[in-house]
């Protein structure tokens, strides 16, 4: 069942705004495909974006937080987040360059980024993000230690200030440049993984996992 989710004025599209998608089912549909978030944040009064994984579960992202983590230490309620997910579908090539586009479905998320602090809480949003990328991969690895545990931050932010936003069809050029002498059309694209590649120093006898042979992403 969809859950119709009504949006902030911080978060209600104005822009092509028939391109926004106020439901939580197809927003996390987006997130559970991707797996690279971009976070922003600003610290001592300079923006920055910061490119990581993430996973989901339920209503929250958790992200590596070894990057923001400084900003963390003094902030006890948590620390103001945009957290951005794009997957783009398609080049989207008119008539007119004016017109041309890309097909693409995005979520935007607002909320605060805090640190997760319980080891057991940490070692499952380890399993969740690791899980998130390639299922069935962290049952085959050696699991955390302790020195790497207190070496990685986790952050928590809960999923109840977004908007998703989704262009997706053919061209729409102006009446008059229908009749112009170009090709126009959409160029689809899609992550498809490559032929897995052993590393040099693999131990004799160790076959390539089904989860790496034939990796796709979750449509």
């Amino acid at each position: 069942m969809s859950q119709p989710y009504t949006p902030t004025p911080r978060t209600r599209l104005v822009r092509e705004a028939d391109r926004a998608v106020y439901d939580r089912e197809a927003a996390y549909r987006i997130l559970d495909e991707g797996f690279l978030c971009h976070v922003g944040f600003v610290l001592d009064g300079q923006p920055f974006v910061i490119p990581t994984s993430y996973g989901r579960k339920g209503d929250s992202l958790f992200i590596h937080g070894s990057a923001a983590s400084r900003m963390l230490r003094q902030a006890k309620e948590g620390v103001p987040v945009c957290i951005t997910v794009t997957l783009l579908d398609g080049l989207v090539l008119a008539r007119s360059i004016f017109n041309h586009s890309m097909n693409y479905r995005s979520v935007v998320v607002l909320g605060k980024a805090t640190l997760v602090d319980d080891p057991a809480e940490k070692i499952e949003a380890l399993r969740l993000l690791s899980e998130h990328i390639i299922p069935g991969r962290w049952a085959d690895s050696r699991q955390p230690n302790e020195r790497e545990l207190k070496a990685t931050s986790i952050l928590r932010v809960p999923i109840k200030e977004f908007s998703a936003k989704v262009r997706k069809g053919p061209v729409v050029d102006d009446e008059e440049d229908y009749s112009f002498p170009t090709w126009a059309g959409v160029v689809p694209l899609e992550v498809v993984a490559g032929e897995p590649v052993d590393d040099a120093r693999l131990v004799p006898g160790q076959d390539v996992p089904a989860y790496a042979k034939r990796y796709v992403r979750k449509r």
